[in-house]
C-alpha cells in the first residue's frame, strides 16, 4: 500500500476536498506544514510520496525519505523548492499541471476591471454617501480596443488569452519558449519581442514562474518602455518585477498604476509604499485559490501519484534551471 504524506495548512474544512481523490489502496495521512522537522523525519521515513502546500521543506527531512518517487506540489510555483537537492535525491518534482490556471486567470480579469472600473473607490463612495465623487467619465476605462502584453504564454497565460479575447482586446505575448503556431492562432497572439510588447500594451500582465532567468525580469528599464497610460497586473511571483522600481515609476505618475496580487515581501511590511499609493489595486496572493480549485487540484494531484505507483512517468515535472 502506497505512504502518502500531506503536509499542509490548509483547514481540516478544505483538506478533504483534495483527499476525496486518493484511490482507496492508497494510505494517506495530513499533517500541518509547520511541524518541526523531528516529527517530519519520523513520518516521512516510509514515505512513497510527499504531497505539499506550501512547497516548502527542509533538506533535512527529504534526506530521511529514501522511499520517494515523487514530490507532489498542490501549487504551480516551485520556487521554494530545492530543485538541485531533488535532483541529487533521484526525485522528481510535479507542480500542480494548471489545475488552478482558471481561478488565476479569472482573478487576472477582475484586477484589470477593479483597477480600469475603480471598483473598490466607487463602493466606498456609495457607502459614504459620496455618490458621484468619481468622475466615471474622465476615470474609468474598457478593456475593448486595447492592447494587452501577455508576458509569459504557460498554462495560465494561455487562459488569460482565452478570456480576454472575449473582451475584444489585442493581444500579444513574450515567451522565451513559444508554444506551436497552431495554439498562437488558436488564441489570436501575436509573438513580440518583450521590449517591443511592453512598449505596445496599454495592460501587461506576468505570468511566469520565479526562476534565476525570471528574477527582476520587468525592471527599472523594461517599466521605462511602459505607456504613460499603461497598467501592469501581476498574478504570479512578486521577485519577478522589480518592486522599487515600480514603486517608483507609480509614485511618480509614469504609468497609470498597476493590479498586484503578489509582492515581494508577503505580508508587506506596515511601511511599504505601495500600500500608500492610489494608483495600486492589491490583493494578498489568492488568485489561485478559490473554493472550486481544490477538487481540480486534488484530482490532478491523485491521478499523478497513480501514475508513478503504476510505473509511468509523472506529469507536470518541474525542470532544474
Amino acid at each position: 500500500m502506497p505512504q502518502v504524506r500531506f503536509f499542509t495548512f490548509l483547514s481540516p474544512e478544505i483538506t478533504p476536498l483534495l483527499t476525496q481523490y486518493a484511490p482507496a489502496s492508497f494510505e494517506v495521512s495530513v499533517h500541518r506544514s509547520d511541524l518541526p522537522d523531528e516529527e517530519k523525519i519520523s513520518l516521512v521515513q516510509d514515505a512513497d510520496f510527499l504531497i505539499l502546500f506550501p512547497g516548502l521543506i527542509s533538506e533535512r527531512v527529504l534526506r530521511s525519505a529514501p522511499r520517494l518517487k515523487l514530490i507532489q506540489l498542490v501549487a504551480a510555483g516551485y520556487d521554494s523548492m530545492d530543485m538541485s537537492l531533488c535532483k541529487e535525491l533521484g526525485v522528481p518534482v510535479a507542480n500542480n499541471g494548471g489545475a488552478n490556471s482558471i481561478d488565476v486567470a479569472e482573478h487576472t480579469i477582475g484586477l484589470i476591471l477593479g483597477f480600469y472600473r475603480r471598483l473598490i473607490g466607487l463602493d466606498r463612495n456609495v457607502r459614504g454617501d459620496r455618490w458621484r465623487d468619481i468622475d466615471t467619465g474622465s476615470s474609468t476605462y474598457t478593456i475593448n480596443g486595447k492592447t494587452v502584453g501577455i508576458v509569459g504564454l504557460g498554462n495560465i497565460g494561455r487562459r488569460v488569452s482565452h478570456l480576454l479575447r472575449a473582451f475584444g482586446a489585442r493581444l500579444l505575448y513574450y515567451d522565451q519558449y513559444p508554444p506551436d503556431p497552431n495554439i498562437e492562432s488558436e488564441l489570436g497572439v501575436t509573438r513580440m519581442a518583450l521590449e517591443d510588447l511592453l512598449r505596445e500594451s496599454d495592460i501587461v500582465t506576468v505570468h511566469l514562474p520565479l526562476t534565476g532567468e525570471t528574477r527582476g525580469i520587468i525592471g527599472k528599464h523594461e517599466l521605462s518602455l511602459l505607456k504613460p497610460t499603461a497598467v501592469l497586473v501581476n498574478t504570479c511571483r512578486g521577485p519577478v518585477v522589480d518592486e522599487v522600481a515600480l514603486t517608483e515609476v507609480l509614485s511618480e505618475g509614469r504609468i497609470l498604476g498597476a493590479a498586484l496580487d503578489v509582492l515581494d515581501q508577503e505580508p508587506p511590511i506596515p511601511d511599504n509604499p505601495l500600500l500608500k499609493l492610489d494608483n495600486v489595486l492589491l490583493t494578498p496572493h489568492v488568485a489561485g485559490v478559490t473554493y472550486d480549485t481544490w477538487t481540480r487540484r486534488g484530482e490532478f494531484v491523485f491521478q499523478n501519484l497513480q501514475r508513478v505507483w503504476e510505473g509511468e512517468l509523472p506529469l507536470a515535472v518541474v525542470r532544474e534551471e
